[in-house]
């Protein structure tokens, strides 16, 4: 069978004892090494996520804000638009009078030239007649 002697339970105490003295110096302080590195990293990690949240809330108030300029753009150039259409709408309105106005004069002044023509041609013809009745009548005579 097992036979049980003194060097056994020495090897047993130097065992017991060389695990003691190994879990003070060595193991120990593994595990407090891993215990910090671990907790190191799992900081790292939330101070990640802290900054990918945070990253995530600035650009959507960026696009926000992109939006909003956008909108507001749109607005400027469609009222700066609709007053370049006023402004040109105005200028042909007023264009078109002034062209009314110019034939309206002309066709005053033409009409003024007519009546004057009429009147010249008509005191002309007059005595035209005058100068042929007389030549008439001064042949018969």
């Amino acid at each position: 069978m097992l036979e049980l002697n003194i060097w056994f339970f020495v090897q047993l105490a130097n065992f017991l004892i060389l695990l003691y003295v190994l879990n003070i110096i060595l193991f120990r302080p593994f595990m407090q090494l891993f215990r910090e590195r671990k907790e190191g990293t799992e900081g790292a990690l939330e101070k990640a996520k802290a900054m990918e949240k945070e990253k995530e809330e600035i650009m959507a108030q960026i696009d926000a804000k992109l939006a909003d300029a956008r909108a507001q753009a749109k607005k400027i150039f469609e009222d700066l638009s609709k007053e370049g259409m006023d402004i040109q709408r105005s200028t042909i309105e007023s264009a078109q009078n002034e062209a009314v106005e110019i034939n309206r004069k002309a066709k005053a002044e033409l009409e003024a030239a007519t009546e004057k023509a009429r009147a010249a041609l008509k005191a002309d013809v007059e005595a035209f007649s005058k100068q042929i009745v007389e030549k008439l009548v001064g042949t018969l005579v």
